[in-house]
């Protein structure tokens, strides 16, 4: 392990960064608050605002995977496509096998500029996580709880309110509705066959709804539909845990797009059409274990300097004055002070890991193998 290597792998250099990300997103989050003002008066400028805001604090994240480990993202797919990025509102389907899957995809989202306009069609469970939760709260994203007859009205009031959304906008969708387990995935294919559909090999079967309300919805808003498949090179499986540990990765991304227009509108039919498209994700994944890269010409994005500016500010403002504060009860003497300051370390130290935690594959909860799961779309 060479010094840099070293470096990034301090636990106080890593509690640093993390005593950074946590208050610039209260500060942000207070922020977002007081703009709450602005929805009734100019709900555009509302939106503009909070979607500078968040970018502040995601792009802290994707400053880690870009900088900090220095992961690779490769696309998979032709420069008509790419030329495409950032100027027009699209449906994104990505596969849910990897913990950082998601940072792959906001990495992807800062290269073409739509980081802080990013939506996905997340679990109600999140909208309680500090900051994440918070922050999408403030961002108008849609939560649902996976049970239909509950998330109706939910759903449709909040993708009504993202029809004249003034952002380019990419609205992520895990169409799997969980990540990829083994166990879930013996349970997805019981699903498949007791429906006559056929079996997958790297995913899990579809949750149809979401995608045919989202499209039903946003139909006249979004132009397209971007299927992404994502893999890791080497058989890596990366974590949130390594990439703050400085642990390079390579990821992979094949991009498809599909036009709205070449989509059919009947709910079956559209549904059938998702089905299709990961079975069409399934050859793909097969096709690149067996040959180590996807079909198609390579397309490397170059990462911008915004993330890592974005954060070297926020450290600027908020790391010198807790130091100046640590050396203050360094130099003072009394036990009840250091003890306090010790306290707060333990304390934050066990925060960070519980929002690293979110993210873990072997933590994240399921409804597969219940009785409703089983009445998936």
């Amino acid at each position: 392990m060479g010094l840099l290597g070293y470096l990034k792998s301090l636990f106080i250099l890593q509690l640093l960064m993390g005593f950074v990300f946590v208050v610039s997103g209260l500060i942000i989050n207070f922020i977002q608050l007081c703009t709450c003002i602005l929805w009734p008066i100019n709900k555009q400028l509302y939106r503009r605002i909070n979607c500078r805001l968040s970018y502040s604090l995601w792009s802290q994240l994707v400053m880690l995977l870009e900088w900090w480990s220095g992961t690779e993202c490769t696309l998979y797919t032709d420069q008509a496509t790419v030329d495409k990025f950032g100027k027009e509102h699209v449906i994104v389907i990505l596969n849910h096998n990897f913990e950082i899957d998601f940072l792959c995809g906001w990495t992807m989202c800062e290269r073409f500029g739509v980081l802080g306009s990013s939506k996905v069609l997340a679990k109600h469970e999140l909208l309680k996580v500090p900051l994440i939760g918070w922050t999408w709260y403030f961002l108008e994203i849609v939560f649902c709880k996976r049970k239909w007859e509950e998330d109706r009205k939910t759903v449709f009031k909040g993708l009504n309110r993202l029809k004249d959304y003034p952002e380019c906008m990419w609205f992520l969708l895990y169409c799997e509705g969980t990540r990829f387990t083994e166990m879930k995935h013996q349970i997805s294919m019981q699903v498949a066959e007791s429906k006559g559909l056929p079996k997958l090999k790297y995913h899990l079967l579809p949750r149809t709804k979401g995608f045919t309300t989202t499209l039903q919805y946003l139909k006249g808003t979004v132009s397209a539909v971007y299927d992404v498949t994502l893999n890791f090179k080497d058989n890596q499986t990366p974590t949130l845990l390594g990439i703050v540990n400085g642990k390079k990765y390579k990821a992979d991304m094949s991009v498809r797009r599909f036009s709205v227009s070449d989509i059919p509108d009947d709910e079956r039919e559209c549904a059938n059409w998702l089905h299709k498209l990961y079975q069409e994700k399934d050859a793909l994944q097969e096709m690149y274990n067996k040959n180590g890269k996807f079909p198609g010409p390579t397309v490397i994005p170059c990462r911008r300097p915004w993330t890592l500016l974005n954060f070297l500010f926020w450290a600027t403002l908020l790391l010198s004055p807790l130091i100046n504060f640590a050396y203050g009860v360094a130099v003072s003497g009394s036990p009840l002070l250091i003890i306090g300051f010790i306290i707060f370390l333990i304390i934050a130290s066990v925060a960070i890991r519980r929002l690293i935690g979110v993210t873990e594959v072997k933590k994240t909860g399921s409804s597969y193998g219940n009785q409703e799961a089983k009445k998936q779309n």
